[in-house]
């Protein structure tokens, strides 16, 4: 993210070129583009960190994993959004070389070209930048092709560009606009054996090391990144789908080509896949074999303002704190086992937790803090056999 900004803020203080073309006037709408998505990623990166402390400062284990399952939805959003933003730059890092140094390439033509480019990035952002698990699941796992096509534009964009400097006689411009994918473009993969017909490949500037770690300008798949990853994915805080997915990304275009899901074999069992591994994170109706499961607040939302006077806002509102349920588990749990019982019952689950939380204040003589009133509802939960693994609700 720092690198991606530090490009676009060159990009947007360069003056026009002596023949006054750049990426101003109507081509400062796509440099606008790129900020707005700074916007949400930014906020998706301190949502996900704010939830990973708040998990390190509960006391319950089985609680402050729950807790940290929260950030998986916002990081892996900020992943892929991070690196589709990446690409964005790159095509405006081409296209302000191609302003600059390319006056028989048509500035209309280049207009369209990146109008149309944004048209197929904005309905994968729209969903990362939408908050919800189920759209950021499904479009994790189709960032992949969109890279495959992504990287297509991109060498049409670099080839007409070329063909028309060479044609005009500005063969030294068109060699040093070369020059700039591999300089400057944040995405230019250099990988070994590439078929001769392959195009210019987007994805994190990547090389082969010894012991077959590969390393790139942003990140670096080694032993240690697959370790982390594989406990993330064993932990249920990403899904084994999006990792698959950003390997195959940073494998270039070779994997970009394979089947979804079709990593090496070894690569998949050392990234945990596996049936149960598989089966952690199952999202949606189809995922689920289900109609719609209700979603029960763990923290009664008619209790909304006293639970907000102990910590809960923002990333850790009550509306967080949701567990899906099957309809009768939900029904026992409010009428303990008759649903006509409603809240009357002695053990239903708003009134008993409420009942414990605020026993516990009196006995303390004063307010519990946030961290406090999640340990005594992870006890209740363990009681009721609610499993803490949350999702959003509804919100007010």
């Amino acid at each position: 993210m720092e690198g991606t900004d530090a490009a676009l803020a060159r990009l947007a203080s360069r003056p026009p070129s002596v023949g006054g073309r750049g990426l101003d006037g109507v081509f400062t709408r796509y440099l606008d583009h790129g900020s707005n998505q700074r916007v949400w990623l930014r906020g998706a990166l301190r949502s996900a960190t704010s939830l990973a402390t708040a998990a390190s400062e509960v006391e319950d284990p089985d609680m402050a994993l729950g807790v940290l399952r929260m950030s998986g939805a916002r990081l892996q959003a900020a992943m892929f959004g991070a690196l589709l933003l990446a690409t964005w730059v790159d095509f405006l890092q081409l296209a302000d070389a191609v302003l600059r140094d390319c006056p028989m390439c048509g500035a209309e033509k280049l207009f369209a070209d990146l109008h149309r480019v944004q048209a197929l990035m904005t309905p994968t952002l729209a969903d990362l930048a939408s908050a919800d698990s189920e759209r950021i699941e499904a479009a994790a796992s189709a960032t992949p092709a969109l890279m495959g096509t992504l990287t297509r534009e991109f060498d049409v964009l670099q080839r007409d560009a070329r063909s028309a400097m060479t044609l005009g006689g500005r063969v030294m411009v068109a060699t040093q606009v070369l020059e700039l994918l591999t300089l400057v473009s944040t995405l230019k993969m250099s990988l070994p054996r590439l078929p001769p017909a392959a195009p210019a490949t987007l994805g994190v500037g990547l090389v082969m090391r010894s012991g077959g770690v590969m390393a790139g300008s942003r990140l670096v798949v080694s032993a240690e990144w697959v370790e982390l990853m594989r406990g993330l994915v064993r932990a249920g805080v990403i899904s084994l789908p999006a990792v698959s997915a950003a390997v195959r990304i940073h494998g270039g275009q070779v994997m970009l080509a394979q089947a979804h899901q079709d990593l090496p074999k070894g690569v998949r069992a050392a990234l945990g896949d596996s049936p149960e591994v598989r089966g952690m994170r199952v999202t949606g109706k189809a995922g689920a074999g289900m109609s719609e499961a209700p979603r029960h607040h763990v923290l009664p939302k008619e209790h909304r303002e006293w639970f907000e006077q102990r910590g809960f806002k923002g990333d850790m509102d009550i509306d967080q704190f949701c567990v899906r349920l099957e309809r009768a588990n939900h029904e026992a749990i409010h009428g303990g086992g008759n649903w006509k019982l409603g809240r009357t019952w002695p053990g239903e689950w708003n009134r008993t937790v409420m009942e414990t939380l605020l026993d516990a204040e009196v006995e303390a003589g004063r307010r519990l803090t946030r961290n406090q009133v999640l340990d005594i509802v992870a006890e209740r939960m363990t009681f009721y056999r609610i499993p803490l693994t949350f999702t959003k609700g509804r919100s007010r």
